[in-house]
């Protein structure tokens, strides 16, 4: 099983290093919206290795009955790898290779809700204050770090239930 988990768990690290560096190298010219798209996708295709991770486990314990659990904790431990590539990355991207990104997110979030008629007086201003304080949390690498790799975890522990639910064989 750590065998299983270190070897698919590095493949992920390696797809989501590959795919998310490769999205934020050519998505620099395009819109955040479009960026957003992109960066889920890659999360999705990188939390995708546990799919294989679990097909693998479950076709070595055909003949034994594997639990539930420990199927799905297999999927999630893999998952673990691909969120902390994400983490790392994301953490040198916003403050190193490109320290204006959070300027320009604010930026974009405030023409958003300009934009928004139903936002007037004290409820912009107070809108845009929330904005502006997620932006100064988004200055801490260790902040960026945690809340990205937490996010694809997330997806990679969905990705991995559903791949249990779907590969998992009860005897």
């Amino acid at each position: 099983m750590n065998k299983l988990v270190r070897i698919y768990g590095v493949y992920g690290f390696i797809v989501a290093a590959i795919l998310f560096s490769t999205a934020l190298y050519f998505g620099n010219a395009l819109a955040f919206k479009t960026h957003g798209i992109i960066g889920y996708i890659t999360m999705i295709a990188s939390v995708s290795v546990s799919f294989y991770g679990i097909k693998h486990f479950v076709k070595l314990h055909q003949d034994k009955e594997s639990s539930f659990k420990e199927t799905l904790g297999i999927g999630i431990l893999i998952s673990l790898f691909p969120a902390i590539a994400f983490g790392v990355i994301d953490a040198i991207y916003i403050s190193v290779i490109h320290p204006k990104f959070s300027a320009e997110f604010v930026a974009y979030k405030y023409a958003i809700l300009e934009s928004q008629t139903h936002l007037v007086g004290e409820e912009l201003r107070l809108a845009k204050l929330a904005v502006l304080k997620q932006s100064e949390a988004f200055k801490n690498p260790i902040i960026v770090f945690f809340v990205s790799t937490m996010m694809v975890f997330i997806v990679g522990v969905i990705v991995s239930l559903i791949s249990t639910l779907v590969l998992h064989k009860k005897q």
